[in-house]
């Protein structure tokens, strides 16, 4: 039982390195729209506001893969947790249906980062619209 607690523990290590990771990912996001903002809205320029698209559409990407990751992880972690105590051989590896069944894009398109993202791009484009008019 000790070889399966350990190898749970490592796998629920890297669960939580890619969960770090995609929460500092939202705080960069939130940044950059803040920064990028307030610059368009002083300088009177859409454009500037519209430049903030592409840093929230690449951490929006960058995210959605944490994400898919931390989740072939939890599959991961729970066929482990189902194995007998002689079948642990602690590896780390996903298998081919863990990343089919946990793809990219269906993780970028999640309900949460929609919510967060998409309201990041509606921001975006309401002070296009409000330094432009």
């Amino acid at each position: 039982m000790d070889a399966k607690m350990k190898h749970l523990e490592f796998i629920q290590a890297a669960i939580s390195r890619f969960s770090d990771h995609s929460f500092k990912l939202k705080g960069w996001a939130v940044v950059l729209l803040v920064a990028l903002g307030a610059i368009s809205a002083r300088e009177s320029n859409g454009g500037l506001a519209l430049l903030a698209c592409i840093p929230i559409a690449i951490l929006w990407g960058l995210d959605g893969y944490y994400l898919s990751v931390e989740r072939q992880y939890r599959a991961l972690f729970d066929c482990v947790r189902s194995l007998d105590n002689d079948e642990i051989d602690f590896t780390m590896k996903i298998d081919q249906k863990q990343k089919a069944e946990n793809g990219w894009l269906p993780a970028a398109f999640s309900t949460t980062l929609c919510l967060f993202y998409g309201s990041q791009l509606a921001s975006v484009l309401l002070l296009y619209v409000a330094v432009t008019s």
